[in-house]
């Protein structure tokens, strides 16, 4: 779980420092390119990787592939304007999202100490970034604007992974984004302001695929060898790591207020999931409790083989 953790970061980093030169189409272009190399040369070699290619729900599927697409689209724009802490910070509060849209799409119960709990945690990054939006620090709003439509597009993309369930496997979640960003980020959006790179950043653009692509992996096998619960506290291990690569790269040192706004955050999506699930076990018959499969909430533990946000 930390090494896929720990390569997401590397990833958001690297492409923070690409967003400084190329532009979008660009940059996720080549990073897809790599991934469905890589992917297509690990089903070569073992018949089968990644799953069925046959789907019962295309239309499910193309929507999770889109926002996919957005997610990742919007953090490689927001990480443009703002810290890799801030914009994590942001994406900690998809797991309360994920608690909107589960009730709205799939007619879940939340307990009512769940949504005091989500307040709690959009307050946190309320307190973290006003400062910056009110003050007379003139705030990177396009930033944060791109890091919120992100984070929705993930938390969408969590709900949707909870009707897919009976679809696991890589496939959905590499091949069919991949096949879909190739044309849509080659397109219009690569050829708009393309730049030949140089051979090192021509490598860094394709690491990024390897990196991505490991860290499904590695977290893919997390999940094989422990629940949701279990792993969503590690999760929160890219907020430190995050701030230690903002300081080591850019010598972007954190606030008081964002550091008191993560402390929130990671609070209550802590507090909200533990509410989610007491909530959960009270309404299973007998009071007997209740561990999904596969994780609901909980951060970065939910980019797994079957959460696909590849950023």
């Amino acid at each position: 779980m930390l090494a896929g953790i720990m390569l997401f970061s590397v990833n958001d980093a690297n492409s923070k420092l690409l967003s400084g030169h190329y532009g979008l189409g660009e940059v996720l272009f080549l990073r897809y390119v790599m991934l469905l190399s890589a992917f297509l040369l690990a089903r070569g070699i073992r018949p089968g990787f990644g799953g069925p290619l046959a789907t019962r729900h295309p239309a499910l599927q193309a929507l999770r592939t889109c926002s996919m697409m957005v997610s990742a689209a919007g953090f490689f724009l927001g990480f443009r304007y703002i810290p890799l802490a801030e914009g994590y910070l942001f994406f900690f509060t998809a797991p309360l999202l994920t608690l909107i849209f589960a009730s709205l799409m799939l007619g879940e119960k939340v307990a009512p100490a769940a949504w005091g709990w989500c307040l709690l945690g959009f307050g946190g990054v309320l307190l973290a970034v006003a400062p910056k939006l009110g003050g007379g620090a003139g705030g990177p709003w396009q930033g944060y604007a791109a890091v919120t439509v992100a984070t929705i597009a993930f938390a969408l993309n969590q709900t949707l992974n909870r009707k897919l369930r009976v679809e696991p496997g890589l496939v959905g979640v590499i091949l069919w984004p991949s096949l879909l960003g190739l044309p849509l980020f080659g397109g219009l959006l690569g050829l708009a302001g393309w730049e030949t790179p140089p051979a090192f950043d021509l490598f860094r653009m394709l690491a990024n695929g390897l990196l991505a692509g490991g860290a499904v992996v590695c977290t893919a096998a997390a999940y094989r060898h422990a629940d949701a619960a279990q792993l969503g506290p590690w999760g929160f291990a890219a907020l430190p790591l995050s701030v230690a690569l903002d300081i080591a790269i850019w010598g972007h040192h954190p606030d008081l207020a964002m550091l008191l706004g993560g402390v929130v955050v990671v609070f209550a999506c802590l507090m909200s999931e533990r509410a989610r699930r007491q909530g959960l076990a009270q309404s299973m018959p007998g009071g007997k409790t209740w561990a999904p499969s596969a994780p609901s909430g909980s951060g970065v533990t939910a980019r797994t083989a079957e959460s696909g946000r590849l950023p």
